[in-house]
């Protein structure tokens, strides 16, 4: 990454942990994505969670409409990465 884009980033980080409530976060991310993008987020942390949870890529990809090459990818996110593992289990309590 270019320092540049770091500092834009650190700077993006910071922003999104000071919203207050899931208002504020919608009202934030409408201004800050298109819907498509917001979708694609959306969809990819379901398909993390439904991968976390067991189920087959088959039904995922029925359940989600993602893609398999993007269904792929958060696969390898959460098999290798602490992203979507460590926020997901905080979310649901494990």
């Amino acid at each position: 990454m270019t320092e540049k884009l770091h500092g834009d980033t650190e700077f993006l980080f910071r922003t999104i942990l000071s919203i207050k409530d899931e208002k504020e976060c919608e009202a934030f991310f409408a201004g800050l994505c298109p819907c498509n993008e917001l979708e694609a987020m959306a969809q990819r942390l379901t398909a993390a969670k439904l991968l976390m949870a067991g189920e087959t890529y088959e039904k995922i990809i029925s359940e989600t409409d993602i893609s398999s090459a993007t269904l792929s990818r958060v696969s390898r996110c959460v098999k290798y990465g602490e992203g979507y593992s460590s926020v997901l289990k905080k979310l649901s309590g494990q």
